[in-house]
């Protein structure tokens, strides 16, 4: 079942039924006023943070999913019927009612027609402003005048503490106090106290609601009075009456109303906009309606941001056999990555706020996909982050990005480390140097979070000490609180063979760089270590047929051949590969398990077999059922790491299956599978083991947006930024007879071409770049031109 299509050449998905199986949203604005809209109008706003920060009412797991939203209802004042701009919340029967949404770069329009009214809503938030644009086309497709009325409505939290104004009602709801100053409404918090005067999360707060474009003929800021007792958003008493009250809501819950009156002869087009933003009425609110009083103001402002955010997206364009691949490719992956990179795991219709912060492995790993859309802007995250990790060599597991003190910061308490967060800088920090070409980057001196400083490099060596000096009787690193698995229950001198992998890996990074920055001492010290290591893993990781995935502090194995549950894991088979540590033999023996017994229709899973008799004070995933989250799923993020194995191997056909088998856009002839939206990716997909196999949740901010993107460009393609260059080395499906690529690398911009007459599934015969034979599979920085043609001939 099909509800949109991807429109490549606007840069947009477009939703055709507004019946999808679940709310497909999208972002507007910036991490200052951020905002989720769905495909009929839902979401919520807010400012700076979603749990702290949220003006704008929203009820999670709520039946819609995605109400309350920004809605703006049309009442004839001749005919009495009244409907939505967006399907929802009216509903109005689809026989009759035909709308679509349009879902672009940080804005959304949906478009409706009933009753001969067509509709036109775009909604944005202008950049570098406070405020969102509701703006509003409205045309008379039929032939006699029509007599409009317009209402807007939002409703309104009486505390911008998600938890305060859901939970704690015996306050909140006697805090409010609306006014309305010039028809302009102010929905103020705490208005008894001083401005600026702040209690915990209490204080003198003010949103505005305005309008340009048409006269207020009245207003409504008392939510019950609006809807009516027993009513719902499909049928407020207001809207059905047809006439404001001029309420004004003192305590309990409040709205933001403004009704305005319409006349359109047969043809006649007319524009307004509601203007929602952060401030008072009398101040902030007056302000932005004088400025944007006039509509080509706006509509000039919608431009801004669509150019902004499209230029954001211009470090690589892909054109391959497969459509669906190209569509994620040069719009979705990028810029669901951008969005991950701006919110971490902090705003969506399913975090709600309980994940205030960046998240130090989470955000590490979301860098991998924007350093070449956002080289300089990834670089000041990448800054921060390292100022997250600790004296120790560990890490803060969350960095606020508007508290954070370098060097004034309370470390975590032994007990509370996790032995992957510092990991993940062996994969971003040498992305970020490979990308900009910044070798001065590794000699850097940055703080710690707690005390002392040192250089990037000195901050990636005390990362490996951290995991060497806290090492278990098998003398493989710690679990800690948690390695990546925050299910497995390993006790904190358990031990993790996933993290010793990525350790494995760090040596192995960190050995190249020291070679490149002559530091023949510390290249020495890794070599050591990286020997030491590998002699540990052949001994106590090594299952005889794949390898294990930890020990518990009892010496209890989790992943081996003698667990009857979850004795195997996909992790530690695709890492033995990326960290170089399996040998050939074991490479293509692991890999060809996972092939054999996790790798399913929709994706391979992350654990076989599920677990549902093992103590959940031994594995929590047993909390899960089966073929859910981390009890056996299709885990998203690790198919990448799956995926970048199997081209490390050759393997093309299978790499690309497997690409496609979780890809969202190959479900969007299928939508009714996997649910969520099929152009951004997901955390998880049930497995065979639930009965909703194929169903994925969780959308928009998980680490598989970075992994998949980064696999699909460095490691499908192949287009690997390199410290000397950019590396060509694609691994495709073998019916794959061309593909092409346009990459801006260091101000140059690249042209490739990749032929591969030959059907190879990888290896590369031939490169000339402008003319100019290229030897090997590296194009050199210093022969690049400010743009080149690359010819590739694969064989």
């Amino acid at each position: 079942m099909q509800f949109g299509h991807f429109d490549d050449e606007r840069k947009e998905y477009v939703i055709d039924r507004p019946d999808t199986p679940k709310s497909w949203s999208n972002y507007l604005g910036s991490t200052e006023y951020g905002a989720i809209i769905t495909n009929n109008a839902g979401g919520y706003s807010f400012f700076q943070s979603a749990a702290q920060g949220r003006f704008m009412r929203m009820r999670f797991n709520a039946i819609p999913n995605d109400q309350p939203g920004r809605y703006l209802y049309l009442y004839d004042r001749d005919r009495k019927d009244y409907w939505s701009t967006s399907w929802q919340p009216v509903g109005k029967s689809l026989a009759q009612y035909k709308t679509v949404c349009r879902h672009g770069t940080a804005y959304t329009i949906i478009e409706s027609a009933y009753d001969q009214i067509k509709t036109e809503t775009t909604y944005f938030v202008p950049l570098d402003r406070l405020f969102e644009c509701w703006l509003l086309k409205i045309t008379n497709q039929d032939s006699v005048k029509r007599r409009l009325r317009v209402f807007s409505f939002v409703e309104y939290a009486n505390n911008w503490y998600l938890w305060q104004d859901m939970v704690n009602l015996q306050y909140t709801q006697h805090i409010l106090g609306m006014s309305v100053v010039d028809n302009i409404i102010d929905h103020g918090i705490n208005v008894l106290l001083p401005d600026g005067d702040q209690i915990n999360h209490d204080g003198n707060r003010h949103t505005f609601l305005g309008v340009v474009g048409a006269p207020v003929t009245g207003f409504d800021t008392d939510r019950d009075i609006f809807l009516g007792n027993y009513r719902t958003y499909q049928n407020p008493e207001i809207v059905e009456k047809g006439q404001c009250t001029n309420s004004i809501a003192v305590g309990d819950n409040g709205c933001g109303v403004l009704q305005m009156d319409i006349e359109l002869a047969p043809g006649q087009s007319t524009e307004l906009s509601v203007l929602m933003g952060i401030g008072k009425a009398a101040v902030e609110g007056k302000k932005v309606v004088k400025e944007f009083e006039k509509i080509e103001v706006i509509h000039k402002e919608f431009n801004r941001v669509k150019e902004y955010w499209h230029s954001r997206l211009q470090g690589m364009e892909v054109q391959t056999p497969d459509a669906e691949f190209n569509s994620m490719t040069n719009m979705w992956s990028p810029f669901n990555c951008l969005m991950t990179f701006a919110w971490s795991r902090a705003a969506s219709l399913v975090y709600s706020g309980e994940r205030d912060g960046l998240g130090y492995r989470d955000t590490v790993q979301d860098l991998l996909g924007v350093c070449h859309t956002i080289p300089e802007e990834a670089g000041k995250r990448l800054e921060l982050m390292l100022t997250g990790q600790v004296s120790t060599g560990g890490a803060m597991p969350v960095v606020k990005p508007f508290s954070h003190q370098p060097g004034q910061e309370k470390p975590p308490k032994e007990e509370e480390y996790r032995s992957d967060d510092c990991m993940w800088l062996f994969n971003s920090v040498q992305a970020y140097i490979k990308e900009t070409g910044d070798m001065a980057f590794y000699e850097k001196v940055l703080p710690f979070a707690d005390k002392g400083e040192a250089t990037v490099l000195g901050h990636l060596r005390q990362a490996i000490e951290f995991n060497l000096e806290r090492s278990g009787a098998h003398h493989l690193p710690c679990g800690l609180f948690a390695d990546w698995n925050d299910c497995l229950e390993l006790g904190h001198h358990g031990e993790t063979v996933f993290v010793a992998l990525q350790l494995r890996y760090a040596l192995m990074t960190y050995v190249e760089i020291c070679e490149l920055l002559k530091k023949s001492d510390e290249k020495v010290w890794a070599q050591k270590q990286l020997q030491t290591l590998d002699e540990n893993l052949q001994k106590y990781a090594w299952d005889g047929e794949w390898f294990m995935r930890a020990y518990r502090y009892d010496g209890m194995k989790i992943g081996s051949k003698e667990n009857e549950e979850g004795n195997l894991w996909l992790n530690p088979q695709t890492w033995a590969v990326l960290s170089g540590h399996a040998s050939p033999e074991q490479a293509q023996m692991v890999m060809k398990t996972v092939n054999n017994r996790l790798a399913t229709e929709y994706g391979i899973i992350i654990v076989d077999p599920p677990y549902h008799k093992t103590d959940h004070r031994v594995v929590k995933a047993s909390l899960f059922n089966k073929g859910m989250k981390e009890n056996a799923s299709i885990f998203s993020h690790t198919q990448g790491w799956a995926i970048i194995a199997e081209t490390m191997l050759g393997h093309g056909d299978l790499a690309f299956q497997y690409y496609r088998a979780f890809m969202p856009a190959a479900y969007n002839t299928k939508a009714e599978v996997r649910q969520i939206e099929p152009y951004v990716n997901c955390q998880f997909t049930h497995s065979q083991y639930s009965p909703r196999f194929g169903a994925s949740r969780l959308p928009w901010l998980t680490g598989a947006a970075a992994w998949s993107y980064y696999t699909a460009t460095q490691y499908i393609l192949g287009i690997q930024p390199d410290y000397q260059g950019l590396r060509i080395d694609p691994c495709i499906p073998s019916s794959w007879k061309e593909f092409s690529v346009k990459r801006r690398f260091r101000k140059k911009m690249l042209s490739i071409k990749v032929v591969n007459n030959s059907g190879v599934q990888k290896g590369v015969k031939k490169i000339i770049m402008n003319g100019e034979v290229i030897e090997g599979n590296l194009i050199p920085v210093n022969k690049m031109k400010a743009t080149n043609g690359v010819l590739v001939e694969m064989g």
